[in-house]
């Protein structure tokens, strides 16, 4: 029995140093080399959005580990120790996962602060058990999706979007176009950003996930192309779908958020447009998530050097050296304005595949230069596509970008009224006194309207 115990107690001192390694790097995550920063990341990943899942099954082979007599061996012992603070750990990762409300709503409240009126929305903190409790289960019984809908050919490559409606189909909702991450070479658009696509559409947004061309074979501004293709398709054929054209917000993750936050920036570059330079590719909002915004590598955020040998060799398929002004042309931060669309910037703060520096800069750079609103959301604790699946995190953050979309839609609705009232008032005005002309060489009294009966 003795020998049996401390077989299962080396055993469950094997368990427990794994369990302790994967939530010690959700805390202190590698950054590099590159191929452990990837490892860790996946690891990080997986801990941190799944806390609780991992405290539960940490607890459960403790349970059988002391039942099969682990603790009857020192090893047992010390294994015993390394879980119980592993929990504790796990817990903390638990508790602020909803702590991410209280950042979220402060992030919304500063950056949309300066133009907020009363009575504008905010979703409410709950979380949702069930949802949280079935991480990977996507689909929402109020949504349609309609796949691989063909919008372009290329060649002999046709690109497709897939689209998620409400059922009910009502007509007029705003539309939401996403592009999926994958560092321009990878990626597969029904498989990312399903949370985000499911809530929206289930409120009434019509929202499209858009394919566009990878590398190696395409080469950049390739893929940005295909997105301006999108838009334009988008808005052509909105209504098909019960959408409304007056509104289009465009969002992306990772590289699909270097590319929507580009295509945002530059509507009325007509050199991005090859063959469609009339379309009107302008939007009205843009959602980036854990982005790349300098491809150019100029603020020393990339310390492992795997996008240069990305973008270098399949992307760009020149060096950054050779051809700086092309970099600087691909890069969000360098196109930054003060008629950019309302930004949301979305990054984790442990994101060790794209630094948290990257977003910072940006957001610095979009406020420098004028724009509004730009607002800035650093999850606590996220890693990288830590919104790919639900999770508590991911649900706040989810709640932050619905309240957004809507405020600024608002916003924009009341400023489009406004226009058009001051167009009918000065339309007003000027027919008045032809009235008065028209009335005075005909020798009749001329007629005036007033808010005041008479």
């Amino acid at each position: 029995m003795a020998s049996g115990g401390a077989a299962w107690g080396w055993t469950f001192l094997a368990v427990s140093v794994v369990g302790a390694l994967f939530t010690l790097n959700a805390y202190l995550p590698i950054r590099r080399p590159g191929p452990v920063a990837t490892v860790s990341f996946f690891a990080g990943w997986l801990t941190c959005e799944l806390a609780a899942h991992h405290l539960a099954w940490q607890m459960l082979a403790t349970l059988v580990f002391v039942w099969m007599g682990a603790l009857d061996s020192p090893q047992g012992l010390v294994a015993m120790g390394l879980s119980v603070l592993s929990w504790a750990s796990l817990a903390r990762l638990v508790q602020r996962g909803h702590h991410a409300w209280e950042v979220t709503e402060a992030a919304l409240e500063e950056g949309l602060a300066p133009n907020a009126t009363a009575g504008e929305p905010r979703s409410a903190g709950r979380v949702p058990v069930r949802a949280i409790a079935r991480p990977f289960h996507m689909h929402h019984p109020d949504v349609v999706v309609e796949r691989d809908v063909p919008f372009h050919d290329v060649g002999l490559t046709t690109l497709c979007v897939d689209v998620y409606a409400p059922r009910q189909r009502p007509a007029g909702g705003p539309l939401l176009l996403f592009f999926h991450g994958g560092a321009w070479i990878l990626g597969f658009k029904q498989y990312q950003a399903l949370p985000m696509m499911h809530r929206l559409a289930a409120a009434g947004w019509i929202c499209m996930s858009f394919d566009y061309r990878l590398s190696p074979r395409a080469t950049f501004p390739d893929h940005l192309i295909d997105v301006k293709h999108a838009i334009a398709w988008a808005k052509e054929h909105a209504a098909d779908y019960g959408g409304d054209a007056s509104f289009v917000a465009v969002s992306g993750n990772s590289a699909g958020a270097h590319l929507a936050s580009l295509a945002a920036l530059t509507w009325d570059d007509a050199t991005l447009q090859p063959g469609f330079e009339e379309a009107d590719t302008r939007v009205d909002a843009c959602v980036a998530l854990y982005g790349v915004y300098d491809i150019a590598g100029r603020f020393d955020h990339w310390r492992n050097g795997t996008l240069a040998w990305v973008l270098e060799n399949l992307v760009m398929k020149t060096s950054r050296a050779e051809s700086p002004d092309r970099y600087r042309r691909g890069s969000p931060i360098d196109h930054a304005r003060a008629d950019a669309p309302p930004f949301l910037v979305v990054h984790g703060a442990r994101d060790t595949v794209v630094p948290t520096g990257e977003a910072r800069q940006f957001v610095r750079a979009l406020r420098e230069a004028g724009a509004k609103p730009v607002v800035y959301l650093e999850v606590p604790d996220a890693q990288h596509a830590f919104d790919v699946f639900r999770s508590v995190r991911g649900h706040h953050t989810l709640r932050a970008v619905s309240d957004f979309l809507v405020t600024v839609r608002a916003r924009a609705a009341a400023s489009a009224a406004e226009r058009a009232g001051s167009v009918e008032r000065a339309t007003e005005r000027h027919a008045s006194p032809a009235a008065g002309s028209r009335a005075k060489a005909a020798g009749e009294p001329a007629q005036h309207t007033s808010g005041h009966a008479s």
